[in-house]
């Protein structure tokens, strides 16, 4: 029941959430979801191929609304937002009309060669496009993959070069986190977002072969 209840919550869905559900204590259900969890991680050895669209975005919660008394502090400094922010940075490719990769990482590996490594690990680069924004951090990647940007300070789409894929996706993701977890803390962001990944890939097979599947992983990853 709980898999069938993950894997139909398209923004997933919160322990305390599914242990009201089930009549289960908090902990047991937090647990199995991890554990299920775990039963999620795709095959990382396939790698995305055709027209790709790589980006980054923040995920840590909504910052807390200040007090009006703040107004008045000479001090006071409006929330950062994008990559100026104290949020954890997710880095994420995903095919059109396809499947998706996404993982956490630090403030201090979104330089060019982490990115790089990324794409060489998780993209054919032989058989595919890249499409990013203006971050300088790719500017040389056309070097390991045909490469192309849009500026979305003047547009958000030319023809067919956009990233309105992966932004989709980066929508479901934080909605997910801040909607139905609030807060995830940094040592199991990777699980959530390991949740959302293969919900989106599977999105296009039924429900039993879905359930089939995750339930065949969770066997082996006891």
């Amino acid at each position: 029941m709980l898999i069938a209840l993950m894997r139909n919550a398209k923004k997933s869905l919160s322990a305390c959430q599914a242990a009201r559900d089930l009549g289960m204590n908090r902990p047991t259900v937090w647990s199995m979801m991890h554990r299920i969890r775990r039963a999620m991680i795709t095959d990382e050895a396939k790698l995305l191929q055709g027209i790709i669209e790589m980006d980054e975005t923040y995920v840590g919660g909504k910052p807390r609304k200040k007090n009006k008394s703040d107004d008045d502090d000479e001090n006071n400094t409006p929330n950062l937002r994008g990559r100026g922010t104290k949020k954890t940075p997710v880095v994420g490719m995903v095919e059109r009309e396809g499947n998706v990769k996404a993982v956490a990482v630090s403030n201090l590996e979104l330089k060019a060669k982490d990115l790089k490594k990324l794409i060489m690990k998780s993209i054919d680069t032989q058989n595919s496009i890249l499409i990013t924004d203006e971050y300088k951090a790719y500017n040389r990647m056309n070097k390991v993959v045909p490469h192309y940007r849009v500026n979305h300070s003047k547009e958000y789409v030319k023809g067919d070069i956009h990233t309105n894929t992966i932004e989709s996706f980066w929508a479901i993701l934080k909605r997910g986190i801040t909607g139905q977890f609030h807060w995830v803390s940094k040592k199991y962001l990777n699980a959530y977002i390991t949740e959302f990944c293969y919900r989106y890939n599977q999105r296009m097979q039924n429900d039993s072969q879905a359930f089939n599947s995750i339930l065949e992983s969770c066997v082996y990853a006891r």
